[in-house]
């Protein structure tokens, strides 16, 4: 791949955005309003295998880092630039298309917000850090 892809930035960026995830969907921030949201009780969250839960998680999530790397990968990309290209990517793609299910799928406004506001602070946290370690 032709520019700058550091495969170390993608993994960092990677693990920020599970960082940022679970601060995001904590107690201490949203993870209330996210499980009230859900319909979900704390029985409900220990249901299912952590591993294959945490394990393809971050699998997923290399895979988007490596995908918003890809596009920030030219010469010309400065670190402003790689920010707002992660707001964009996660308010603009992932936020509003997860918005659009959740419309149909009859979710709550509070599930659009806070499952949106994660994507787009991750991505823009993801971007920071593509962008600052070329």
């Amino acid at each position: 791949m032709e520019g700058n892809f550091n495969i170390w930035a993608v993994i960092v960026a990677a693990a920020a955005n599970f960082i940022v995830g679970g601060m995001w969907y904590s107690p201490a921030l949203f993870g209330r309003v996210w499980m009230r949201a859900n319909g979900f009780s704390e029985a409900d969250l220990k249901k299912g295998s952590p591993a294959m839960i945490f394990g393809v998680s971050f699998i997923f999530c290399l895979i988007m880092s490596a995908n918003l790397a890809a596009f920030l990968a030219g010469p010309e990309t400065t670190l402003a630039f790689a920010v707002a290209a992660g707001v964009a990517a996660g308010l603009g793609w992932a936020a509003l298309g997860l918005g659009v299910v959740a419309l149909f799928e009859r979710r709550p406004w509070s599930y659009i917000v806070v499952n949106g506001g994660y994507l787009t602070v991750s991505f823009a946290v993801m971007g920071a850090i593509l962008g600052a370690w070329r």
